[in-house]
């Protein structure tokens, strides 16, 4: 049975992969000036970006809640997987075959439950590609053609077919080496009486991807009348499938979402088919649920939050689909991109649309049009009887509790005004301050679930702890153990300085800093990644390979606070303008010259404590100490780093 995998074939895999192409597979990357990329962190929600990744040095760190680490550290953090599992994931991307350390390559009973499930995920949809050629997949091949969608169509968005028969699929991944565990536990087989069949028979078959592009899922639809299922049948939670957390075209249109900030989200897998080919590359759907909390999570990483980012809802124009916007609404808050709502005058989705009336009729439709909270407003306001002042009293009353969650106040007055019109009331300041006084008990009762993401308070400032429902309250991030640092403090500044330094640009300290001992940073922490650099070598080790003395310097730390500072230190950006040896020698003579004054402070202190009880030879020798020390400080101060 192989081993553990060969250290150098896990360095060069992690070499092999930048890590901003692999952090961009999941949230949108904008410059962070000095080389570094910034975005909104995956693993905590934050109002602004304070997720920073360096490419020359292979890391990433949050500012917000101290997640940090390599490539590696990044894929095992995100998508759940061990250490073994993230490399083999990561050594395939890169077409790098792995050794064992007991001999053997890459053998394939040994690889993880993600990454097995996603292999047979990805045979299965070649296998229903090919499918859909076949002649029994005739009525599949004519379902598309109706609804305007070619062979190019099918092949550019992989829809395949099943067959109808108990296990053709599973007899073919039995032959491709998955046992019948894997195969009922990545729900394309299920249970039969004579064991695994296939779940999904006779059906048109959509593969769902998340959003690295893996395919994870497959929805699939009813095309004979004798098929006694639901008309959509997706894919059954897995250890790879969670519905609420996987949105259908994301993976093609991530790039141009995060390009455009724009995002639109369409009901179904032929209408993301009809917006794409329209030219509406930025189309997504949800798959069997209702477009939820963990979609938004998805999508803000991709849209960075900034003002002028939007989202546009498509959504039938019957009652059903109502609803559906209405349910949209009730998370809009939790955007801080602008929402709206569009719907084809005829209640046509974008399928039938581009159907009728062509691809422009399409792009015409999701040209933003009515923003959501308008739309519905006048949900809400045409459930009341507006002749009767009982029925305006009553459309105000729930109406105003919704204007009074509008993210910014400028913007409710604004909407309250529109509320005025809507319901028939003449004297608008008196719906302005009902609002008003609507959002004000909201705030002082502790929040209604929708802080302002936009309202520039960092984590833990009073809107964050407003935040949330009362079933799910928003947590901060926790702050990292050991004790705490004072920025403030000259001496703390300067040691922080001289680690980024030692860390990020060895070639400025070295071979100076080496000598340092960790006794000369005052601020504990400090102190433990000095230890750190010691135990891995040095700052000079970092003059050759600097990705492989950083990763030495994290795999040095005792614990993950010191790891995660290492990270922070790494790919923070230094204080000063102009980063070179002159630069590099004030820090290091600042940290050296506070140790000297530290020690002769020290020892004139004993000296001073102990009074005429001192020996003559100790005296002579702590005068003798100070001495030294003093000629050291003054040469210091007058030579700067020639004096080191």
């Amino acid at each position: 049975m192989a081993g553990r995998i060969n250290d150098d074939d896990v360095k060069a895999v992690r070499d092999a992969v930048p890590i901003d192409s692999v952090v961009s597979e999941y949230l949108q990357l904008r410059s962070a000036g000095g080389g570094n990329l910034k975005g909104l962190c995956p693993f905590h929600d934050e109002k602004s970006p304070s997720f920073q990744v360096s490419p020359g040095k292979g890391l990433f760190h949050c500012f917000g809640c101290q997640e940090g680490g390599d490539t590696i550290a990044f894929v095992m953090k995100i998508d759940h997987l061990s250490f073994s599992e993230t490399v083999e994931r990561l050594a395939a991307k890169a077409g790098i075959t792995l050794r064992y350390e007991e001999g053997g390559y890459n053998p394939s009973h040994q690889r993880g439950e993600r990454i097995r499930l996603i292999e047979a995920h990805q045979a299965a949809a070649d296998f229903y590609v090919r499918a859909l050629e076949s002649p029994e997949a005739e009525i599949g091949r004519k379902f598309l053609a109706e609804r305007g969608f070619d062979q190019d169509a099918a092949t550019h968005f992989r829809v395949g077919y099943s067959p109808a028969g108990w296990d053709h699929l599973t007899r073919y991944l039995r032959g491709k080496g998955f046992s019948d565990k894997e195969l009922i536990t990545s729900g394309l087989s299920q249970d039969g009486r004579r064991g695994p069949i296939d779940r999904f028979r006779g059906r048109l078959m959509w593969p769902i991807s998340d959003t690295a592009g893996e395919i994870v899922g497959f929805g699939a639809r009813k095309l004979r009348d004798d098929d006694n299922g639901p008309k959509y049948l997706n894919t059954p939670e897995t250890p790879i499938y969670k519905k609420s957390q996987v949105l259908y075209g994301i993976d093609l249109a991530k790039k141009d979402i995060a390009k455009a900030s724009r995002a639109v989200v369409v009901e179904g897998y032929t209408d993301v088919m009809a917006c794409h080919l329209a030219g509406v590359t930025t189309a997504i759907a949800t798959c069997g649920t209702a477009f939820g909390n963990d979609h938004i999570k998805i999508l803000r990483r991709l849209l960075m939050d900034n003002g002028s980012a939007r989202v546009i809802f498509t959504f039938d124009g019957d009652s059903a689909g109502q609803k559906a916007a209405l349910r949209a609404f009730e998370d809009d808050q939790k955007f801080a991109a602008e929402t709206y709502i569009a719907i084809a005058p005829d209640g046509m989705d974008p399928c039938d649309l581009r159907l009728a009336k062509g691809d422009d009729a399409v792009r015409d439709l999701v040209e933003p049009r009515t923003p959501l909270f308008e739309f519905a407003l006048r949900q809400i306001v045409g459930r009341y009887d507006l002749e009767t002042p009982a029925g305006r009293a009553a459309a105000l009353d729930e109406a105003a509790a919704v204007v009074a969650k509008i993210k910014t106040s400028s913007v409710q007055r604004e909407v309250a005004v529109q509320l005025a019109g809507f319901v028939g009331i003449l004297d608008q300041e008196f719906v302005v301050r009902r609002v008003a006084q609507l959002a004000r008990w909201a705030r002082d009762k502790g929040g209604d679930g929708r802080g302002d993401p936009r309202g520039g308070r960092g984590p833990g400032g009073p809107q964050d702890r407003r935040g949330g429902t009362p079933q799910q309250p928003v947590q901060t991030p926790a702050a990292p153990s050991g004790p705490a640092l004072n920025l403030r403090s000259p001496a703390h500044r300067t040691e922080r300085e001289l680690l980024k330094l030692a860390l990020q640009k060895p070639a400025l300290v070295s071979p100076a800093f080496d000598a340092y001992g960790a006794d000369e940073f005052t601020a504990p922490p400090y102190a433990a990644v000095r230890q750190c650099i010691a135990e891995a070598g040095g700052a000079e080790r970092g003059l050759g390979d600097n990705r492989e003395y950083l990763v030495a310097v994290m795999d040095a730390a005792p614990n993950n606070t010191v790891r995660s500072l290492v990270t922070e230190l790494a790919v923070e950006v230094f204080m000063g303008r102009t980063i070179d040896e002159t630069y590099a020698g004030m820090q290091l003579v600042h940290v050296r010259l506070r140790a000297v004054d530290r020690r002769i402070n020290e020892v004139q202190g004993s000296l001073a404590r102990l009074g005429s009880n001192v020996a003559p030879d100790d005296l002579a020798a702590a005068q003798n100490e100070v001495w030294v020390l003093q000629q050291y400080a003054q040469s210091l101060r007058a030579k700067g780093a020639d004096a080191l």
